[in-house]
């Protein structure tokens, strides 16, 4: 099956696709537009972006010229955004305006809290707890007011997710993207997230930006020299096989193109490979500290 078509269907009812295109640290109306024209012509339907990326309004200016290009209705694409630290409690409701001020759009298919701590609030503070409580109300108000489609969670422990889970305001969160990849992954969280039907979605599927080690690896250049792919192919086929959403970014068009190309299969044997690698290591940020 080709790999650009397949979706995942969200507890709220909603299709999203399982590959989406990244565009953390892409910024600027000329970069944006030229990396979603590559994305859209190379099959993504799906665009995530978040208030921190300072992108939404780029975003939205590309789109309003790269639908028609391609013959795309709104409703042929899926796209996320996401909830700044800073905007965490009441403002969050406010902020979901702003996201779609920007991005142009009437509505969002999917709206997440990016991140379980506040702006400007000590790690250790139970004011994280309430904050984040109140921005989830505040999402669901944008639910049921038509803003958005779906709503979520980003860097979600456990622990966090299961306090949402015990006060969810009455909606559900439908994803929670995380960083996940073979040097750290959390099989809890995944089975959690599988129970509560849930869908996992990860980002620094390749190690995150800057960071080679992960593509480097011997086990993961051994099993892609086998296979006759690239490593970053390698590692994103890992999840999607997991059915494990993935969200890579990529400015050039050849990546952009090969990071959506994963319609082959990675044998049994070396998935456990890749599930044991020697070394564990977590790139990005760690939420486990956020009370």
């Amino acid at each position: 099956m080709d790999c650009s078509r397949i979706t995942f269907k969200l507890n709220s009812g909603r299709l999203m696709p399982l590959i989406g295109f990244g565009t953390y640290l892409i910024q600027g109306d000329q970069l944006i537009y030229q990396v979603l024209d590559n994305a859209l012509a190379a099959g993504y339907r799906q665009i995530d972006t978040a208030t921190v990326y300072h992108n939404e309004y780029s975003i939205g200016l590309a789109l309003k010229k790269l639908l028609p290009k391609y013959n795309l209705k709104r409703e042929d694409i899926f796209i996320t955004s996401k909830l700044s630290p800073s905007d965490q409690g009441e403002q969050a409701f406010a902020a979901v305006q702003e996201s779609l001020r920007k991005l142009d759009c009437d509505y969002l298919d999917l709206y997440l809290i990016h991140w379980p701590g506040a702006g400007r609030t000590p790690l250790d503070s139970s004011e994280n707890l309430r904050l984040r409580s109140q921005s989830w109300a505040s999402l669901v108000k944008a639910v049921h007011s038509g803003l958005v489609r779906s709503i979520g969670v980003s860097n979600y422990t456990l622990k966090h997710l299961n306090e949402l889970l015990a006060n969810d305001h009455g909606i559900k969160p439908s994803v929670n993207q995380v960083e996940w990849h073979p040097k750290f992954y959390q099989p809890e969280l995944l089975n959690l997230c599988r129970q509560e039907g849930i869908l996992l979605q990860a980002y620094s599927s390749l190690g995150g930006t800057g960071n080679s080690e992960l593509l480097k690896d011997p086990v993961v250049v051994q099993i892609a020299t086998e296979l006759g792919t690239t490593s970053a192919q390698v590692l994103l086929r890992w999840a999607v096989q997991q059915n494990i959403g993935i969200i890579p970014k990529a400015r050039s068009e050849s990546r952009i193109k090969s990071n959506i190309d994963l319609n082959f299969q990675i044998p049994v044997p070396l998935m456990t490979q890749l599930n044991n690698l020697k070394s564990k290591e977590k790139f990005a940020w760690n939420p486990e500290n956020v009370a």
